[in-house]
């Protein structure tokens, strides 16, 4: 007679649905195949996005000269920044427009939209004639695709993330937080990265003439493959919460969170203030200001890319699951002291702006990695798209987008320390406001 195998009755029915409750929530937290590309090309957007932004930053000692009429380096630069900045002022329009949108008909549509924009604008400069050429129209011509740029990444951080988010299962924000820095440091990095190997390969003189166009000609075509890969993006909003979602309901429910619209403006500008000093205005500093190698700045730069790249996937990971408030807090109290290191930097050394560039990087992917996220937190989903981008956008034309102009200004009027006081104050005001819209309306993703 064959031996029958002995069912185990041993274990207690309540610890059997344990072990099994634990399984599927384990499960219930993987990502399935269309999530995955989802996530891809919602990244992999995010990297062109900043890519194509921070490459007009990056090259602004080049841009300047060749679309304004070329006085003096540092007086070219300011103009080029300040076209710079004149793209973050058009950032709360695309909240408005576009937020609303994707409110209404979708993530998706939006999405696709947002990008093709970008690229478009970005093959546009990259072909524009200069000052010489036709005159005043290449300025006006740059300041319209800003324009363009500013609307369309006024929406493509906030909704990316707000899309991710809403794409994942719950308590996988912390991984949907590093996931999208990661390609967004990515992004930044390619740009550091291209505008320091044209620098290397082609030489200043070069660089100057015409080889800045070449980190947009590459732009241009990486964005023309991202469109292709987000039209198979899924849609994160059901039929029927956009047939009863209309312009009034939206509004209605941002008036109503108006004190979570305030918190993001300032949780998003106090971490971009930072993130621009950094990239834009300390780089900006470095080559126009003092007169630095431009190849060992872009070098730096390259390597700052590098931190912020690895830096925002462990961050990811080891927020994966954990109380988004808590990791903001601590990473946004870190920001405080951190800022004032660039008061290191205040006369012509490479040394101390690669001190000043990478000892501040270690604070500033702490707060990159988790604002996006944290930011989301903050509305409701029949609203999120509006009121994320909207607070989003606002934070980033006050605070962002004039954070490398006034860094640069501020050290040519030899009152350097300014700008550090001021971005730990924008820092304790996103703490403080924080607490407060958390208390008064909750927080509607992660905890």
């Amino acid at each position: 007679m064959l031996d029958t195998p002995m069912l185990d009755n041993t274990r207690p029915d309540s610890a059997v649905t344990a072990q099994d409750t634990n399984k599927n929530t384990k499960d219930s937290k993987k990502f399935t195949p269309e999530v995955r590309k989802g996530l891809l090309g919602l990244g992999l957007g995010n990297a062109l996005e900043w890519y194509d932004w921070m490459v007009f930053g990056l090259l602004s000692a080049f841009i300047g000269p060749n679309f304004f009429p070329n006085t003096d380096p540092l007086s070219a630069t300011l103009n080029a920044l300040a076209v710079f900045a004149v793209g973050f002022a058009f950032r709360p329009l695309g909240g408005i427009m576009l937020g609303t949108l994707a409110d209404r008909i979708g993530r998706r549509r939006v999405m696709l939209m947002s990008i093709m924009l970008m690229a478009g604008t970005t093959l546009v400069i990259a072909v524009c004639p200069s000052y010489e050429q036709i005159g005043v129209w290449a300025g006006i011509i740059l300041v319209a695709c800003r324009i363009l740029q500013g609307i369309s990444t006024g929406i493509e951080a906030p909704l990316s993330t707000s899309h991710a988010v809403e794409l994942v299962p719950d308590g996988r924000e912390g991984y949907v937080a590093g996931i999208m820095s990661f390609y967004v440091n990515i992004g930044i990095l390619l740009a550091s990265l291209v505008s320091f190997l044209c620098s290397l390969t082609l030489g200043g003189a070069v660089m100057a003439e015409w080889g800045w166009r070449v980190p947009f000609i590459i732009g241009a075509a990486f964005g023309f493959v991202v469109v292709y890969l987000r039209r198979a993006l899924p849609e994160t909003l059901k039929p029927e919460e956009m047939a009863n979602n209309s312009s009034g309901a939206v509004w209605t429910g941002v008036r109503k969170h108006w004190l979570s619209v305030l918190a993001i403006i300032f949780v998003v500008g106090a971490a971009q203030a930072y993130n621009y000093a950094w990239n834009v205005g300390l780089p900006s500093a470095a080559r126009s200001g003092f007169k630095e190698d431009p190849t060992a700045v872009f070098a730096l730069t390259t390597a700052l890319g590098v931190i912020l790249v690895a830096g925002s996937w462990i961050i990811g990971k080891l927020a994966d699951g954990k109380s988004m408030s808590r990791w903001f807090l601590i990473t946004r109290i870190l920001a405080i002291p951190s800022v004032f290191l660039m008061l290191m930097y205040v006369q012509p050394g490479i040394g101390g702006f690669a001190a000043v560039l990478l000892g501040g990087s270690l604070v500033l992917v702490l707060n990159m990695t988790l604002y996006n996220v944290v930011s989301t937190s903050l509305m409701p989903k029949n609203c999120r798209g509006t009121g994320v981008a909207l607070g989003y956008g606002i934070g980033v034309a006050l605070f962002g987008g004039t954070a490398s102009y006034l860094l640069v200004w501020l050290q040519s009027m030899n009152l350097s320390w300014v700008f550090p006081v001021y971005v730990a104050v924008l820092s304790i005001l996103s703490i403080v406001l924080y607490l407060a819209a958390r208390r008064t309306n909750g927080i509607f993703v992660g905890k």
